[in-house]
């Protein structure tokens, strides 16, 4: 079979608390449905971070700087969740971000699943030039939403944050779609989100690449 007969993997991320009513789980429906279509399909791996991620604590620090091969049984169990967030992300051809913006930044869980996956040795290394990203030749999408807070303005810290943290680990390929402002001008952020998924679902080829 050859790879474009394969379905593309797609890893989804939801990092709202609100399961009813969320505008970036709404867009991301949209985008993986587009996704799906596509010609070579896609099989949907879904991560709901609403049901909640441990946060980093010393024994995880501990086990993580610990030599693989060192590692004792309870050092494994404290990284086991952590191997398992770091597998989706390396099976994973595309992945979707569905994030809105809380307080100016993005919502803690989002923050606990990006120092459960920043490992170096797994997702990154370090070299004399600098850490190089390990997870190359992905597509990501940036499924964002706010009440007031404009992307790329000086008070956002979230879309910027999440680019710098998918290119630290190697992902560059990186779409935005944007529903920002949502308290200012609801239907026209809406419709401007719209619009930009219904514009990749007219280029299905590149949705396949």
């Amino acid at each position: 079979m050859s790879n474009q007969a394969q379905p593309l993997n797609v890893l989804r991320i939801d990092a709202s608390m609100r399961r009813d009513g969320s505008v970036t789980r709404d867009l991301a429906d949209a985008l993986v449905a587009v996704l799906a279509d596509a010609p070579r399909g896609a099989a949907v791996t879904n991560r709901d971070l609403a049901d909640g991620l441990p946060l980093i604590d010393e024994a995880w620090i501990g086990a993580n700087f610990t030599d693989p091969d060192d590692r004792s049984d309870a050092q494994r169990e404290h990284l086991a969740l952590s191997d398992e967030l770091v597998g989706e992300l390396k099976a994973a051809d595309a992945v979707v971000l569905a994030v809105p913006v809380y307080n100016f930044g993005v919502p803690a869980a989002m923050k606990a699943w990006v120092d459960l996956i920043a490992r170096a040795r797994e997702t990154f290394r370090y070299s004399e030039n600098g850490p190089i990203g390990l997870l190359e030749g992905k597509k990501a999408y940036l499924v964002i939403a706010s009440g007031g807070t404009e992307l790329g303005s000086d008070i956002d810290f979230a879309s910027g944050y999440l680019k710098h943290i998918l290119g630290f680990v190697g992902i560059t390929d990186v779409t935005l779609i944007a529903a920002d402002r949502l308290a200012v001008s609801p239907e026209e952020s809406l419709a401007s989100a719209r619009a930009a998924i219904a514009e990749l679902a007219a280029d299905p080829e590149a949705l396949a690449a």
